[in-house]
């Protein structure tokens, strides 16, 4: 497995967050993406609406981890987006005060 990116050789794992924030508007409308970029990796899909009922979740790698360590992690998936979206909404504030 690729521990270096061939182009700058920083080892990856420290190059990259814990959590990444993505959506797909061309194919899925209205949903979010968390991506956890340590192992094990996974994506938690949610609704923009409802993120916290409505959720999936995709396993990149097996889940090697007891059901509680799994639970912490889809915790902190959830507590990350919440802060993001807190954190958008504060700069769209700020950015019409303006």
């Amino acid at each position: 497995m690729l521990k270096n990116c061939y182009i700058c050789g920083l080892n990856i794992d420290e190059m990259l967050p814990k959590f990444l924030l993505a959506t797909n508007s061309q194919q899925r409308l209205g949903y979010l993406y968390v991506v956890h970029t340590e192992k094990p990796r996974f994506i938690l899909e949610g609704s923009e609406d409802d993120f916290e009922n409505d959720r999936q979740i995709y396993w990149i790698d097996k889940p090697e981890l007891p059901q509680i360590e799994i639970d912490t992690l889809i915790a902190e998936a959830e507590y990350f987006i919440d802060d993001e979206l807190d954190c958008e909404d504060s700069m769209s504030d700020d950015d019409e005060e303006e």
